[in-house]
């Protein structure tokens, strides 16, 4: 049987607030009764007295921002948990007794007057706003003394509710709410979580935020949210985290304990506010990624695609799952081949492919692969190439290149992919098919054969490697490396990269018949035209970018150095 469950909120029936909990309500399938507070205050002394089993906040708007009281309502409550949040839609509107006079004043409640400041500031620059913290008496107030000039800002069911007239609808746009309910039991875990956390009031001292920040950084956490504000009474300084993670996750817990114990250095310092299913405030389309491969990169991106709250499924030549059997559950589909393998992948699985899905290719070759994807999917499915600069050994993606080659039918979905490599933090720059191409023949393509080439050469010429390193400048060192990396890894990775078709094989062509040039002059001593060709492309190169790179190269010369020596 079906207890009633009582949930508090601040504001009349058909607010914004008593919307946000029938949602909640309903999402966990609730037997609810709502009652309606005029005060924060009422209302959080309403829940400390057990008049209700859960307590509905609004902590976060996107047009004023963190909603500080709240928080400290929070701080204040008693056998408390953050347990879940409901995002709301808000749309205010403009409501008074009749639509003919004139209006003078507005009135609402303060945060609600602070969301339409903007619009009132262009469309109403000389209304006179009252700040009212009972809405409902106030309205009342309008009625019994047939207050015509009085305009009135809620949701358009509360003042319908109300019998006024509506004069103006969606009055702001982009405007969302994010409610916090506070229930008695802690949230256990979903697998997708977050946790908010506030500090007591603390000794201010250098560096101690700086220090709590780096707890979570060093442990790959991400913080969703953070605040810093002085108490009300003390002055002192009080923080306020949001960050990724359950509290019962050991890097969180491990985190939130340095903190207290290390950095702050005070017992009890941290209230833990709830953890609770992670909210996003941005809207996802996405919901499934399948991958075509099963490589350790398709398992590093699935990861951390996981952790974001997607569901992934990896099919390939060893999964009993098939790929034309994953292609018709997911929302995107990504092909992690070897380069050679990409073009017939494609051409395989694509035609397979539905209007409102994405394909997006994980690989290393733009101009032809993209060719072959947009024609053999339909028009209705989008496409993108992403060229991560990274491999599956990299703890995170932070400060790492990743090449986006987006197309005509790169859409919303192609769109939330780039988001989630951005909020990782990758170093995202927007390439054309064929500029990617010669880019990665500068990046990738040339350096890989000179390093094949140099291995050959050292072994042609019975070259002893323990000799190498005495009779390098710190400058020679970097080609004698890049090639000792080469020829530790997978061959069949490089020779990939070598033996791509696109425009790539320019810039090594070119290298090749320099070389030629050059070791024909050098042959002939001639210095003079030697000396001139490196001024000619000295010229060519922008100061900006010699300068950059030379302070790049003592950098790499000192830790060298260091190595070396030690």
């Amino acid at each position: 049987m079906n207890t009633q469950t009582t949930i508090a909120i601040i504001g009349p029936k058909g607010s914004h607030a008593w919307q946000a909990a029938c949602k909640f309500s309903e999402q966990r399938k609730l037997k609810s009764k709502i009652k309606s507070y005029a005060h924060v205050s009422s209302a959080m002394e309403g829940f400390n007295k057990n008049q209700a089993d859960y307590l509905a906040l609004p902590v976060y708007n996107t047009r004023i921002g963190g909603i500080l009281q709240s928080f400290q309502v929070m701080d204040r409550l008693y056998k408390a948990s953050w347990v879940d949040n409901i995002v709301l839609p808000i749309h205010l509107s403009l409501g008074s007794l009749d639509t003919r006079d004139e209006l003078k004043v507005f009135l609402g409640t303060k945060s609600v007057l602070r969301q339409c400041e903007d619009h009132f500031a262009v469309i109403y620059p000389h209304i006179s706003l009252l700040t009212v913290p009972d809405l409902d008496k106030a309205i009342e107030e309008i009625k019994e003394n047939n207050l015509t000039d009085r305009g009135v800002i809620e949701a358009e069911s509360l003042l319908t509710e109300h019998g006024l007239a509506i004069r103006q609808r969606e009055i702001v746009t982009h405007n969302k709410t994010r409610f916090a309910f506070i229930g008695r039991k802690p949230a256990e875990r979903s697998g997708y979580d977050a946790t908010s956390l506030i500090t007591v009031p603390l000794k201010d001292r250098v560096g101690m935020l700086f220090d709590t920040l780096g707890e979570f950084t060093r442990r790959g956490i991400n913080l969703l949210d953070m605040r810093v504000e002085s108490d009300a009474k003390t002055q002192k300084l009080q923080i306020y985290i949001e960050t990724e993670g359950h509290r019962e996750d050991q890097d969180v817990a491990s985190a939130l304990e340095s903190i207290e114990k290390d950095i702050i250095q005070e017992p009890d310092s941290i209230k833990i506010l709830g953890s609770y299913p992670r909210l996003d405030m941005r809207v996802k389309r996405i919901k499934t990624f399948g991958f075509i491969g099963t490589g350790d990169m398709s398992v590093w991106f699935a990861k951390k695609l996981e952790h974001e709250g997607y569901d992934t499924i990896l099919t390939g030549r060893s999964t009993e799952l098939r790929p034309e059997e994953m292609i018709g559950q997911v929302d995107v589909v990504c092909v992690c081949v070897p380069i050679s393998y990409t073009p017939d992948t494609v051409k395989q699985y694509g035609p397979l492919l539905t209007d409102g899905q994405a394909l997006i290719l994980l690989a290393g070759e733009a101009e032809k692969t993209l060719d072959t994807a947009l024609k053999h999917t339909s028009q209705g499915v989008e496409v993108m190439l992403v060229h991560n600069l990274w491999g599956p050994a990299a703890v995170t993606m932070k400060d790492k290149n990743a090449s986006v080659v987006r197309t005509p039918r790169s859409g919303a979905l192609c769109s939330e992919f780039e988001a989630f490599l951005y909020k990782h933090g990758a170093d995202i720059c927007h390439d054309t098919p064929n500029g990617h191409d010669l880019l990665m023949g500068v990046g990738q393509k040339l350096p890989t054969t000179i390093s094949v080439a140099l291995a050959c050469a050292l072994k042609d010429n019975n070259i002893n490697t323990s000799d190498i390193a005495n009779h390098s400048t710190l400058t020679s060192l970097y080609g004698i490396l890049a090639m000792a990396r080469v020829h530790s890894q997978n061959p069949r990775t490089y020779a990939e990269i070598m033996s791509t078709s696109g425009d790539g094989q320019k810039i090594v062509k070119s290298f090749a018949e320099n070389i030629l040039k050059l070791i024909d002059m050098s042959e002939k001593g001639e210095i003079s035209g030697l000396c001139e060709v490196i001024e000619k492309s000295r010229t060519y190169f922008k100061d900006e970018f010699l300068q950059a790179s030379m302070k790049q190269a003592l950098a790499v010369d000192e830790t060298l150095g260091k190595v070396i020596k030690s």
